[in-house]
């Protein structure tokens, strides 16, 4: 992945002599790798798809606040929790 990232970034750097904002983009896509790529931690936990954690114990704490807000959302939205409990039960049909 880092390969191809350094390529394309060499491209739009090349390309960046015709127009300066490729110049631009190739900075962009680099403090893109560098913060969201290979190799950093995550900054913060997104809800459904994320960094595989390094270890169980951020496995569990990550599950068990997912967790916390789901309840906390049915608690809240009773109506709309039902809604989407039924929506999910006509799916797997």
């Amino acid at each position: 992945m880092g390969t191809i990232i350094f390529s394309g970034t060499a491209v739009l750097v090349v390309l960046g002599f015709g127009n300066h904002l490729y110049w631009l983009a190739a900075v962009a896509v680099l403090f893109l790798y560098v913060q969201y790529g290979r190799g950093s931690s995550p900054t913060s936990p997104s809800g459904g798809s994320g960094p595989v954690p390094s270890d169980y114990r951020a496995y569990r704490d990550r599950r068990d606040k997912q967790a916390k807000w789901e309840r906390r959302y049915r608690r809240e939205r009773p109506f709309e929790s039902r809604r989407q409990e039924r929506e999910k039960g006509q799916k797997s049909k």
